[in-house]
């Protein structure tokens, strides 16, 4: 797996087509339980070189009902982008992911765990790319999570900019995280 791990992280199939250059960010081991399969790493993240230490990552934490020191333990959480690369401002946010990353890299890292409870799809990106017969919206894949466990655990994007999906589907918070942190706990805790 380390071998692995170094290979993605030197990287550069991408970077001419990157604003800031190539910075694939990866996080793993072969005995993590949950794998956090998300869009691509931020701007943030790009300049810290850390998935998920940003405000995103505050509300994801939130979600999960896990602290900071839990979140970034390998044992208990992979994170595994669809993209590895920051992909560069776009004109309403970010950039799409990169689509070379996946089909690349994801089968291999993949096959290296021994452990994994857990897939949760973080936003339409990852939902496309892993569910088969997945719903037409993100809030159809969200209200229908429960269809695809126990192998994935389909979430939208925890960024501020998704905060008035939260509030016009409040369900979301009072249905689906509650099941979420239960799920996590088993597992974290076993």
């Amino acid at each position: 797996m380390q071998q692995l791990l170094k290979e993605i992280r030197n990287c550069t199939l991408c970077e001419p087509q990157l604003d800031l250059g190539a910075n694939p960010i990866i996080s793993a081991n072969k005995n993590s339980k949950i794998l956090l399969i998300s869009q691509a790493p931020g701007r943030i993240a790009h300049l810290k070189s850390k998935a998920w230490d940003d405000p995103s990552g505050k509300v994801l934490r939130k979600w999960l009902n896990v602290d900071e020191t839990t979140f970034y333990n390998a044992d208990n959480f992979a994170i595994l982008p669809t993209g590895f690369c920051y992909p560069g401002k776009g004109k309403n946010g970010d950039k799409l992911p990169r689509k070379e990353c996946a089909p690349l890299w994801h089968e291999k890292v993949m096959h290296q765990f021994k452990n994994v409870k857990l897939k949760i799809l973080i936003g339409n990106y990852s939902q496309q790319y892993y569910l088969e017969n997945k719903p037409k919206t993100l809030t159809e894949t969200v209200q229908n999570y429960k269809n695809f466990l126990p192998e994935y655990f389909a979430l939208p994007h925890p960024s501020p900019r998704n905060r008035f999906w939260i509030q016009k589907n409040p369900w979301f918070i009072n249905e689906v995280i509650p099941e979420l942190q239960n799920s996590i706990a088993k597992i974290i805790n076993n």
